[in-house]
């Protein structure tokens, strides 16, 4: 898939769905650290990843930028570290400038309200005045691979990005995991409908049977009425 198909089809889903249809087809999560957010709630973004690893000096991103495709997506390994903000607006405007589709970072960011402004597509763990006051030797792969969190990012990963967090994963699977979350979110959709016609989710889902069912097998799971009764979501 290339990022025009990425965006579009990622347009009405969410890392939530994508989520369980990982976990449907049996795909490793690769989720992007706990606390992650977009800049704006409303951000929603796809592609395929652009890595690179900051060792204190914004003239890697200038480099890895000279190879970006449009609507690629800035992967910044920074360490995790929220002592300094590795980018700010400049490097927003160039990113755009460069055709990228947005930035997420493995670390801080900072001049927010300039950020706010240019309205680029940003996902961090929050803010920090000061800039880098280091310059460590470049990691070796400092432009072909990202650390974020317990695995390595590569330009063989799509992102996937939103308010709930961000998800990556290997180029290969993602037209099948695309399609597994489309299935599921029509699903949710229909049981959204039928909730809102006021037929609940405990009727639709048979639950009084299921508690029946459990009081006289007590090794009787929800998992297993939900594929009794085909209204299972992840599976």
């Amino acid at each position: 898939m290339n990022n025009q198909q990425l965006t579009e089809s990622f347009s009405e889903l969410s890392t939530p769905l994508l989520a369980d249809a990982c976990l449907r087809l049996g795909i490793a999560l690769r989720l992007a650290p706990p606390g992650i957010r977009p800049l704006r709630r409303e951000m929603h973004i796809a592609g395929h990843a652009l890595p690179v690893r900051h060792y204190g000096s914004v003239d890697i991103f200038l480099e890895a930028m000279g190879s970006a495709r449009p609507g690629d997506l800035l992967v910044i390994d920074n360490q995790g570290r929220l002592d300094e903000g590795c980018i700010g607006d400049l490097t927003a405007l160039e990113a755009r400038a460069s055709g990228l589709a947005g930035i997420i970072v493995w670390g801080v960011h900072r001049d927010t309200a300039e950020l706010h402004e240019i309205g680029f597509p940003i996902l961090s763990y929050g803010t920090c005045p000061t800039g880098p006051q280091r310059l460590d030797t470049p990691h070796p792969q400092a432009l072909g691979t990202a650390q974020f969190g317990s695995f390595t990012v590569t330009s063989e990963d799509v992102v996937f990005a939103d308010a709930d967090g961000v998800l990556f994963v290997p180029v290969q699977q993602a037209e099948r995991m695309v399609s597994a979350a489309q299935i599921i979110w029509q699903k949710e959709r229909r049981q959204a409908q039928e909730i809102r016609a006021g037929n609940t989710l405990r009727q639709q889902l048979q639950f009084e049977e299921y508690i029946a069912r459990r009081a006289g097998d007590g090794s009787y799971t929800f998992r297993q009425h939900l594929r009794r009764i085909g209204g299972e979501i992840e599976e």
